[in-house]
Order: C-alpha cells, then sequence, then structure tokens
C-alpha cells in the first residue's frame, strides 16, 4: 500500500483483551516492535463501561506480568468464599447446597472483582507509556496482499526479522475509518461480539441466542458483605450477587429476555421491590447505585480463530453465558496465548503473522473454548427452568460435590485458570 504507515501488529479494539495485547507484545518484544490499537472509544477522557468484572486469579497474574495490577489493586475486592443457592423466586427459604472458599495459593484468592472502568483506563494508560499507537478510530477495511515484498516495511528491522522461507515480507493493508492506511504483519480482531473484523474476514460465528438478558448494576447496602459472593440459580436464570470494595455490589441478574426489558424500564421504586424480592435483606436496606442495563445472552464461537495474516480474541471470538464468569477470562488466555506464540515467533527470526505461527494459536485455544461453551451451556440449561425434578437432581449433585473438597478444589483451579496449558503470562512470567 504506497504510502502508508508500517506497523508489526494492528489491533482493532481497545476492551481488557485488545489493551492486555498491545501491552505485553510492547514488553516483551521492545520499542523497535510497533503496535497500533484502533477504537473510537479511545476518544474519551475516561471509559464510562458500567459493569464490573470477576478477575479470576490466573489473569490478575497477568495483569500482574504486564505492570498494570498495581494501579487497580486498591479498588480490587478479593472474592473470599462463594455461596450457591437454589430456589424459586417465592420461596422463604434459599438452602445453601454448595459453599466455595479458600485461596489457589498463600495469600491468593482465586478471583478480584473490580469494575471495567478503572481497569480500562490503567491499561490505556499504561499503554501510552510504553509508546503504543492508540487511535481513536475503527478498523475500517482490510485486505490481505498476496504479493510479497523483500523490503521489511518496518522502518528499523532486526535482520532477516518476519521474513517466510522464501526471505521475503508479507503484509496484511489496513485502513482506518480517519482515513489512515497502514501495512502489518498482523491484525488481531478484539472489537467484541459484533466484531466487524470477524465478518469483513468472511469468518462464520456458530451458536445461538439464549432467550435470556443480564441485567447489570451495582447496589449500595447497609452492611459489609465480608468478600463473599453469592449466586442464587432461579427458574429465569442465575441472580448474582458479587463484592465490590465498600459496601457495593455488583448484580448481574438473568431474567427471560422480555421480563428483562420491562424490569429495567420499571420507575426507580418498583424496580428496586424486584430487585430486593430477589436480593434479600441479608445485608440490610439497599439502593442501586449508577445505571442498570440489560445484554442478550448467547452462545458463539467463530469457525475459525485465525485468517490471512489474522487472528481474533475476546468475545470476537467466543461468547459464552455469565454463568461461570469466565466470559473476560476466557478473552485475557487468549491474550496470553497469542503474545506468547507471536513474541517466540518474533525472537525466532519468524513470521509473527505466518500460518504455522498461527495455526499454534488456534490449537491452544480452540479445545479449552469449545469445552468451557459446552460447560456454561449445559448449567444453563439444567438450572435455567422450573422442573421439579431436575431441580431434585442438580440439588443431589450440588450436594455430592459440597462434601467432596478435592472435587471442589479442582472447580476453585478451574475457575481460578490454572488447568489444561496456562501460557506464561497467566503463571505471572514475563514474555
Amino acid at each position: 500500500m504506497a504510502g502508508s504507515a508500517k506497523r508489526d501488529v494492528v489491533i482493532g479494539g481497545a476492551g481488557f483483551a485488545g489493551l492486555a495485547l498491545a501491552i505485553a507484545l510492547r514488553q516483551a518484544l521492545g520499542e523497535g516492535f510497533a503496535v497500533t490499537v484502533a477504537d473510537p472509544a479511545l476518544g474519551a477522557v475516561r471509559s464510562k463501561d458500567p459493569r464490573a468484572s470477576a478477575i479470576a486469579a490466573a489473569a490478575r497474574r497477568l495483569f500482574e506480568a504486564i505492570e498494570v495490577w498495581d494501579a487497580v489493586a486498591d479498588e480490587a475486592q478479593p472474592i473470599l468464599d462463594m455461596v450457591v443457592t437454589d430456589s424459586k423466586l417465592e420461596n422463604a427459604v434459599r438452602p445453601t447446597f454448595l459453599t466455595f472458599s479458600g485461596e489457589v495459593a498463600e495469600g491468593e484468592p482465586f478471583a478480584h472483582m473490580i469494575e471495567n472502568r478503572l481497569l480500562v483506563d490503567a491499561l490505556v494508560t499504561k499503554a501510552r507509556a510504553l509508546g503504543v499507537d492508540l487511535r481513536a478510530t475503527a478498523v475500517e477495511s482490510f485486505e490481505y496482499d498476496p504479493h510479497a515484498s523483500r523490503d521489511d516495511p518496518h522502518p528499523n528491522p532486526p535482520p532477516e526479522r518476519g521474513r517466510n522461507e522464501e526471505g521475503v515480507t508479507k503484509y496484511i493493508n489496513v485502513r482506518l475509518a480517519d482515513g489512515m492506511a497502514i501495512s502489518a504483519r498482523l491484525l488481531v480482531g478484539a472489537d467484541g461480539a459484533r466484531s466487524s473484523i470477524r465478518e469483513q474476514a468472511g469468518i462464520a460465528s456458530h451458536g445461538w441466542n439464549y432467550e435470556q438478558s443480564a441485567i447489570v448494576c451495582t447496589v449500595a447496602h447497609e452492611r459489609d458483605h465480608h468478600g463473599r459472593a453469592e449466586e442464587h440459580f432461579l427458574p429465569a436464570g442465575p441472580f448474582a450477587i458479587l463484592p465490590l470494595t465498600g459496601k457495593r455490589s455488583s448484580i448481574v441478574w438473568t431474567e427471560r429476555k422480555q421480563d428483562a426489558e420491562r424490569i429495567v424500564a420499571l420507575p426507580d421504586a418498583e424496580f428496586h421491590d424486584e430487585l430486593e424480592q430477589r436480593f434479600g435483606l441479608q445485608l440490610g436496606d439497599i439502593r442501586v447505585i449508577g445505571a442498570r442495563r440489560a445484554f442478550p445472552l448467547g452462545l458463539f464461537t467463530a469457525r475459525a480463530f485465525i485468517g490471512e495474516r489474522l487472528a481474533l480474541v475476546g468475545d470476537a471470538a467466543h461468547v459464552i453465558h455469565p454463568i461461570a464468569g469466565q466470559g473476560l477470562n476466557m478473552g485475557l488466555r487468549d491474550v496470553a496465548a497469542l503474545a506468547e506464540v507471536v513474541a517466540d515467533a518474533a525472537r525466532l527470526g519468524l513470521d509473527i503473522g505466518g500460518p504455522d505461527v498461527l495455526q499454534r494459536y488456534q490449537r491452544w485455544r480452540r479445545f479449552d473454548t469449545m469445552t468451557m461453551g459446552i460447560a456454561t451451556d449445559g448449567l444453563n440449561r439444567l438450572f435455567s427452568n422450573s422442573s421439579d425434578a431436575l431441580r431434585l437432581i442438580r440439588d443431589i449433585g450440588l450436594g455430592l460435590v459440597e462434601r467432596m473438597p478435592p472435587l471442589k478444589q479442582l472447580f476453585i483451579r478451574e475457575a481460578a485458570g490454572f488447568t489444561g496449558e496456562v501460557p506464561k503470562l497467566l503463571r505471572g512470567e514475563a514474555l
């Protein structure tokens, strides 16, 4: 592309995944490795994301490894234990069937809760400090150039860096919505569930919408939560109370789609009544602070996580039900795996956007993603229904797990992100 800027990697999307990937690559490969992140949201002075997220222990280690966690640690609430109940909405008593407590390592809780806006702002600050090229615009279009150039597009390339077996360099031509043209070795789609990068690449996404939406809001309460998370399984879906710093909690409230739209639109007093009926009085008086929103739920997986000089990460590659709180953490597993394969390839002088490198990333992530998608879908179908027979079966199952500490510990390690082939960043190791 004549007159285009030269970059090693262009990342479309400045959420957790896109920014963390940019920081990890820049730290691992130095100032000579040029990275651009493009997202219109970067034009905001501060993030306005009203949600909060559960950061699993492995994901927290990633944020420590890329030197971001210290900036938000004081605002992160450790989840010290978790209670699971199963009942109908009208039941006066919600029996506890399963509890989780303990640490994945001494002094290390299995998860923390943090408001998204705080972590996004910290990631932006770190990326800017490292010299990542941040652009408040979108990836508008791209085209793989099958013609090879013997002139390395990078202004100061190390010897033979990024060249294929013929000794030539290939790249993808990217155009941003502000008119900027970039020649890049690799384009990464980190632009969310409705990824335009995935669609332009012609990569199909298979799955289905649930007839459910998640109502999300923040609640202030009279009493201290003491770091306890609660998940109430109700016929319409799980109602999760997730502790934030101070006497606050984040609510992720699953309802049938039409009911969610109706509830969110209620006047404040009526919304409070609906919320209190599910929240209970164990933390005293409650009040909603900030916005309340409903997000449609579904299960979708991209047919491929890679294309010609293209990789997908996070929600652009897969969307799962929030029943296990693993959506964000799955995206960060993508980031850790892709950063590691790209860094390894760059240090060996290999083509970072070549098919062998990208296939390694896809093999690493596909099975884990499919397994988690099947697991969350099965849990949602098992718990989000009014069947008394299924309720009896699942409550017996929860009771058995409660009485088997080794099995509970396995579930904790899975939720913390420490099972399978764990990438370096998720172990807290630098690339």
